[in-house]
């Protein structure tokens, strides 16, 4: 007797090595924006089980929250498992299914884990109901549902690298956005994993709070973000070009210079312990770091003289900080099936 089938999408989290915050709007419609990543293995997941009857179940693992409906068009945006619900009411999906979502990191730690739920999500939805649907399409999506349907205040680089996968250059215009894949020699992509050193520090933040603000900054004309956010156009520029010669400790450098940049956009970007620690990162031997999202908190990325980095984790650990090991992760959204074994009788 045969179980039944399961439906299962995998999309891989992001590190930002700079540009972000050029991909909120309205700068990009306005100049362009333009940010530099690379996913890495760790995941966003979402498994899917048809239902016979129209009974909808969504279910999140790492929250233990599950919602309930006699159906999908009874679904409501109420504050609880929202994500799940704006994909179901995007998709327009009509029959009943149980859902389970879970991720490697948490929201808020910086590695665009929420967009790339939801990347996951319209993945695993699309594949049981057999659309032919493209990357692009996917990532726009994405954007819409976060930022449109529920008002999420946000960029649109996450779900472009959770959907591509790989390192990526992403060009952000008014209305495309276009995907430049890098090649990056094996050495290069080998001595900046060998290199490099992320670390949880163990407070997430809001980092819808943090964009509203530099939106809010942006629109009154706020000399102080406007020249920061095109600066950090021009380092991105510039590490893009670092990585392609493969001169790692350049893009040490401009990663420490981006930083800096990155705080004059808002005052919460940073704190006085996240301060701290990158000094003492530094003084242990890291050229340069950054938090790989809107900041506040979260995960921390380090590039690290080669012979320094152990010094520089055991300093951080010291501190409270927890070194989280990661390798690059070449491709993006994935989907299967699964035959579930049936039951003895």
């Amino acid at each position: 007797m045969r179980g039944r089938l399961y439906f299962r999408a995998r999309a891989p989290l992001r590190l930002s090595f700079c540009g972000g915050g050029t991909d909120v709007s309205p700068y990009p419609e306005e100049h362009g924006g333009m940010v530099l990543s690379a996913t890495i293995d760790q995941y966003a997941f979402a498994s899917l089980r048809p239902r016979r009857d129209s009974r909808l179940t969504l279910a999140s693992l790492d929250y233990d929250m599950t919602a309930t409906y006699d159906h999908p068009r009874r679904v409501r945006i109420d504050g609880q498992l929202d994500l799940l619900k704006a994909v179901v009411k995007a998709l327009k999906v009509k029959r009943g299914l149980d859902l389970w979502v879970h991720s490697d990191a948490p929201p808020g730690s910086g590695l665009g884990a929420s967009s790339t739920l939801v990347v996951g999500l319209i993945g695993v939805l699309t594949a049981w109901l057999k659309r032919d649907t493209s990357g692009y399409e996917i990532a726009e999506l994405a954007y819409r549902i976060e930022r449109r349907d529920l008002g999420l205040a946000g960029g649109r680089q996450d779900q472009y690298s959770a959907t591509f996968g790989g390192f990526n250059f992403i060009e952000f215009h008014g209305d495309h956005t276009i995907v430049h894949s890098l090649r990056i020699r094996p050495d290069v992509l080998r001595e900046l994993e060998y290199r490099l050193l992320l670390c949880y520090l163990g407070q997430t933040r809001q980092s819808a709070k943090i964009i509203e603000k530099q939106t809010e900054a942006y629109r009154r004309g706020s000399a102080r973000t406007v020249d920061a956010l095109h600066s950090l156009k021009m380092e991105t520029l510039e590490m893009k070009k670092a990585l392609l010669l493969g001169d790692v400790d350049a893009m040490g450098e401009l990663l420490h210079r981006a930083w800096e940049t990155k705080k004059r956009l808002e005052d919460s970007i940073s704190n006085p312990h996240v301060d701290r620690l990158y000094q003492i990162a530094r003084r242990e031997g890291a050229i340069g770091g950054k938090m790989p999202g809107a900041g506040g908190g979260g995960y921390f990325l380090l590039l690290t003289r080669f012979d320094r980095k152990h010094r520089v984790a055991a300093a951080l650990e010291k501190h409270g900080a927890q070194v989280v090991p990661f390798h690059f992760e070449p491709r993006g959204l994935v989907t299967w099936s699964a035959e579930a074994p049936a039951r003895a009788r």
